[in-house]
């Protein structure tokens, strides 16, 4: 076990994987200690040396009385850098641990070369917090242990998992009161959200589909915006994914931390030539409202698909326009794609890529060929659509 002693507090952090290897420091938090990373630590070994620290108040910590500032906490972390012979490193921070880490680029911006902000925030209700604290300081951390579990795990892992939920109980109930109460001081007291744009590293926001603390609207949503070039990607699970979704927070760091930045341009490329021959199909107006409507869970399949169906098929030199889209109205009714079936008839009437007689050859065709109900059906989706575009006209 190792410590470093910064200003008479001694701080357990633990040195990982192999010496070659870039170094990853891993932050926790509140509530946990390193162990929050073991499901993960195995699928990062192979490309990181990784760098797992104990917050002061938490694990092998001390936990002095009083008031921690997340400026404090940064400074333990730049110590604990400093003994493990670490002069910069990728810094990857779960709530508390993200606003450590973000503190720290501020403050010390030549250790940190990357960041990843993993369910965390800028930004969180002072008063919810002193409550909390409160109930800390006079019942203790048995009190909110309950309440803590209820936010870091969803309730479906949670039970399906009760070691790892009564695990994550038990470790509040026992921690000590002064740590957690004044490791929560510093999310309350944090002045982070004025100072996000002086952060220069690139920066990667992970949020989780049911974390009810710090979600991406309303949290992640403001790190994105804020932060030069930050990059966003969602995984399932709630408030701990480095417990409850360990394999897509893994890939998630591998991609952003090793990524090339030819191949990445390349990528953009290929999405905003997919996103001209997209719009010349479907309009701008589709479009722009497909794209207002992704989600953590379907930005990247969004990106795929224009990347690949818009750009690499669509624009194909093979077939014009219309022939794609008479295929795709033939293809889609075949199959009961119903959604998709509407989208390319409104877009190809509204857009001029076919007449309502060669819909009706198209859709006399399928009869025959994908059978009578599908045609049947596909006449009836059809006519909806005709009857209101002549309204709206």
């Amino acid at each position: 076990m190792a410590y470093t002693i910064r200003d008479g507090v001694r701080l357990h952090w633990r040195l990982d994987g192999a010496a070659q290897r870039p170094v990853l420091v891993l932050l926790n938090s509140i509530g946990t200690d390193i162990g929050l990373w073991d499901r993960t630590v195995p699928l990062l070994l192979p490309a990181f040396r990784l760098l797992r620290i104990d917050t002061r108040g938490a694990g092998g910590s001390d936990a002095p009385a009083g008031d921690y500032s997340l400026s404090m906490l940064s400074a333990d972390v730049a110590a604990i850098m400093d003994d493990a012979g670490v002069a910069s490193a990728a810094v990857v921070g779960v709530s508390l641990g993200g606003m450590v880490a973000m503190q720290l680029a501020l403050d010390r911006p030549e250790r940190v070369a990357a960041l990843a902000l993993v369910c965390t925030s800028a930004t969180m209700d002072p008063g919810a917090w002193d409550a909390r604290i409160d109930t800390v300081r006079r019942q203790g951390t048995a009190a909110i242990a309950d309440m803590a579990v209820g936010r870091f795990l969803s309730p479906g892992f949670a039970a399906r998992h009760p070691e790892i939920a009564d695990g994550l109980r038990d470790g509040i109930a026992r921690q000590s009161d002064d740590g957690y109460a004044g490791a929560g001081a510093a999310i309350r007291d944090m002045a982070l959200a004025d100072r996000l744009a002086q952060i220069a590293v690139p920066t990667l926001v992970v949020t989780a589909m049911l974390d009810v603390s710090t979600p991406y609207a309303g949290h992640g949503e403001h790190l994105v915006a804020r932060i030069a070039g930050a990059r966003h990607v969602g995984v399932d699970g709630a408030h701990l994914p480095p417990i409850e979704a360990p394999a897509a927070l893994a890939t998630a760091l591998r991609r952003f931390l090793t990524r090339d930045g030819a191949v990445e341009a390349a990528a953009d490329a290929l999405f905003e030539a997919g996103l001209v021959n997209r719009r010349r199909v479907l309009g701008d107006a589709w479009v722009d409202a497909s794209l207002a409507r992704r989600t953590p869970l379907t930005h990247e399949f969004q990106a795929m698909i224009t990347r690949i169906a818009w750009h690499e098929i669509w624009g194909r030199p093979g077939l014009d326009d219309r022939t794609r889209r008479l295929i795709v109205l033939a293809i889609t009714c075949a199959l009961g794609r119903w959604e998709e079936f509407a989208l390319h008839v409104r877009a190809g009437l509204t857009q001029g890529g076919f007449t309502r007689d060669e819909l009706k050859e198209v859709l006399m065709q399928a009869a025959i060929y994908a059978g009578v109900p599908a045609a049947n059906t596909a006449f009836a989706e059809a006519q909806k659509i005709i009857d209101a575009l002549e309204q709206d006209a």
